[in-house]
């Protein structure tokens, strides 16, 4: 392969000028031989294409006519982005000059490797992970997301217990690494996610289909997490619920995605309980529609009518699962009744 493939980072933006004004500094400052910095705006009203013109005309700007959330707006855009390998940067993540060379290095060492990722630190307290993605991210038996250095809302200092590169379940889109074949190969996000998750499910794609996905320790960056949708909007519990049910259903066989996600559906009706009993009644409500959401979607037969990339996909993880990452237990078993609160204190033997 090339000895410096072309790189584009493309961040996605949506009325984020406060954003682009103090992290895109460091984002130049970028050290790579090979490299594109292309911002993608989704239909900003707020100044942030002019922006871009007049304080940073070296950045390439792609402008899609309106918000199609972070799935449709990065498809859009990158169906127009020619380069090796995409990043795909979150708008409010600052990064470190050489933070792309050890990313790149490790990719380039297997060609079964398709996506990965940096360690991700919190912007606003740098010696501890971020919640999106942290030090690599994994997957329970019922589709619950964790990462090593986050479980739940447990997140862990970085004292460097992280320092091994190796393959991991899911790369976080705050900062994803992907090459440009395999992300034209899954045929990009699944559009229904509109945001959230949506990394989880073009990463479980991959995986069945035999690519990796791997955790770069040599590498990281700063995030600030929450740009778009804070943690406390209810909208972001009604696509955090709604999309963990799609994913489910994306990625596993037909009869164990039927169990496991009436099982999911359960667990979540606990979760919705815990919500009232601390008074957030919108978002138990948003629970709630997220399950209508789903359910409604499958009586109109919206699974159906999936793309031939999709039907491929379908075919394919019946023969691939389970796949390497899975933690075959129950993660709120082990958080909240065995009170096993860091990654550490899984069981090894019991990851697929």
């Amino acid at each position: 392969m090339n000895q410096t493939p072309k790189v584009a980072i493309v961040i996605l933006n949506w009325n984020g000028i406060k954003h682009l004004s103090q992290f895109l500094p460091s984002v130049l400052s970028s050290v790579y031989p090979n490299l594109e910095i292309i911002v993608g705006d989704n239909g900003s009203t707020d100044g942030s294409v002019e922006f871009i013109r007049k304080e940073y005309p070296t950045v390439g700007i792609i402008q899609n006519d309106q918000n199609y959330g972070f799935t449709g707006g990065y498809n859009k855009v990158l169906e127009k982005v020619d380069a090796d390998y995409y990043i795909l940067l979150n708008s409010d993540v600052e990064v470190i000059p050489d933070w792309i060379s050890p990313v790149i290095t490790l990719m380039e060492s297997d060609p079964k490797i398709a996506a990965a990722a940096p360690k991700i630190l919190a912007f606003n307290q740098k010696d501890h992970f971020e919640h999106a993605g942290a030090a690599g991210g994994y997957i329970d038996k019922y589709g619950y997301p964790f990462c090593q250095g986050r479980m739940f809302y447990e997140i862990e200092e970085d004292k460097r217990q992280y320092q091994q590169s190796h393959e991991v379940f899911w790369a976080t889109g705050a900062a994803l690494f992907i090459k440009k074949h395999c992300w034209d190969e899954a045929g990009g996000f699944d559009d229904r996610f509109f945001a959230h998750m949506e990394e989880i499910d073009l990463c479980w794609r991959l995986k069945n289909m035999g690519y990796k996905v791997m955790y770069c320790a040599e590498s990281e960056v700063f995030h600030l997490g929450g740009g778009t949708l804070n943690v406390e909007n209810p909208f972001k519990t009604f696509l955090n619920f709604r999309n963990n049910l799609l994913l489910l259903q994306n990625n596993l066989p037909f009869w164990r995605a039927v169990f496991i996600i009436i099982a999911r559906i359960w667990m979540d009706f606990l979760a919705l309980l815990r919500f009232l009993s601390e008074g957030k009644r919108k978002d138990a409500w948003a629970v709630s529609r997220a399950h209508q959401n789903f359910v409604w979607r499958l009586l109109k037969g919206e699974h159906r009518k999936v793309s031939a990339l999709q039907k491929a996909n379908r075919k394919l993880l019946a023969k691939r699962y389970p796949v390497k990452g899975i933690y075959n237990g129950s993660l709120v078993w082990a958080f909240f009744v065995k009170k096993k609160r860091h990654f550490t204190d899984l069981d090894p033997a019991d990851f697929l």
